[in-house]
């Protein structure tokens, strides 16, 4: 990306629409997080091991590896403030972020809602001082189970009445262990508490795995990379402008692309898809939401007008107010070309 350009991008306002906060934490930060807690002290190569895996499996591994180091209210807060300063550094206006519920209640067997205090004051500081609005999604593990799920759903339903910041839940974690067919009731029953819907889906599995997703209600649907091969999928997809959160490195570094040239972004946006470019957890997968943009230029020849279009979709695709939405589209028209 040349210089212009890369100012371009970084002027047009955006919105990220699937990033896992605890994915945003660098192993420096890691490292500083265990100099609170002693009893888990790491060196700087300890905690970039950490972020080292071969595969998807290996991915979700580490992934566990760093929500385990993340204890108090003060540790959320942190990693919450640092995501918003690297979001608003790119220009992102907007970011509906993923955090990890299932994994607190499974795994740790902790209570959520002190943990939530602490990003609740990143957040709204990172309002305040840098002018970026972030919306909370509170995601299940699926193959944890129904039963985890239903109580992930029903704490974000719960605390939305108090916190308008919590906008919706969704399913991560593995989908070759567990489909979307199991979670529809709770989908159900989400979407009659107010709460949007997303899903995960694609990423690992066939066609079928987003065909899930759709028949549960999910309004977005995450990586989709499998939708290219099922053609009757990608004209539903394109009709209903169903948004796909692409997530380009993160799909080549988990393996579920091949390699990087075979990632059909450029497919999915010349057949119609309403497609947006995001990092998904871009201090394990080395990238970020510009360096996205970065590739949708350099590597499937995106031009400057085309990554206009997806900094719009990211806005349009967003669970704002339609107000706000207004006012970032023309914000988004009003950056000028780059020379």
């Amino acid at each position: 990306m040349s210089e212009s350009t890369g100012e371009f991008v970084r002027r047009l306002p955006k919105a990220e629409l699937h990033l896992h906060l605890e994915g945003t934490a660098t192993p420096e930060t890691l490292v500083e997080l265990s100099e609170r807690h002693p009893a888990g002290r790491l060196t700087l190569e300890q905690a970039r091991a950490l972020y080292r895996y071969v595969d998807f499996t290996g991915f979700l591994m580490a992934f566990k590896a760093i929500t385990e180091r993340l204890l108090t209210a003060d540790d959320y807060e942190l990693i919450t403030w640092r995501m918003t300063q690297a979001l608003a550094a790119q220009g992102v206006a907007h970011a509906e972020v993923y955090v990890s519920v299932g994994v607190v209640y499974y795994w740790r067997r902790i209570e959520f809602e002190p943990l939530f205090a602490g990003m609740e004051r990143a957040r709204l500081r990172a309002e305040r001082e840098l002018g970026i609005t972030i919306f909370w999604i509170f995601d299940a593990v699926r193959h944890f189970g129904v039963e985890e799920a239903a109580r992930v759903f029903h704490k974000a339903a719960e605390m939305r009445r108090e916190y308008t910041s919590i906008i919706g839940i969704g399913i991560g974690g593995d989908e070759r262990r567990t489909g979307a067919e199991p979670f529809r009731e709770l989908y159900a029953e989400a979407r009659d508490a107010g709460l949007r819907l997303t899903a995960h889906a694609g990423e690992t599995v066939g066609p079928e795995g987003i065909w899930g997703a759709l028949n549960i209600g999910a309004e977005r649907v995450g990586h989709g990379l499998s939708a290219q091969y099922d053609a009757e999928l990608t004209e539903v997809l394109a009709e209903r402008q169903v948004p796909i959160e692409i997530c380009i490195t993160s799909n080549v570094r988990t393996g579920s692309c091949a390699s990087l040239p075979e990632h059909p972004v450029r497919r999915y946006f010349d057949s119609g898809l309403m497609i947006t470019l995001n990092s998904d957890d871009p201090t394990l997968f080395g990238s970020d939401l510009s360096g996205e943009y970065r590739l949708a230029e350099s590597e499937f020849q995106f031009t400057a007008e085309q990554l206009r279009e997806l900094a719009s979709n990211s806005i349009e695709a967003s669970f704002l107010p339609p107000d706000r939405k207004v006012a970032l589209l023309r914000a988004v028209e009003a950056v000028d070309h780059p020379q």
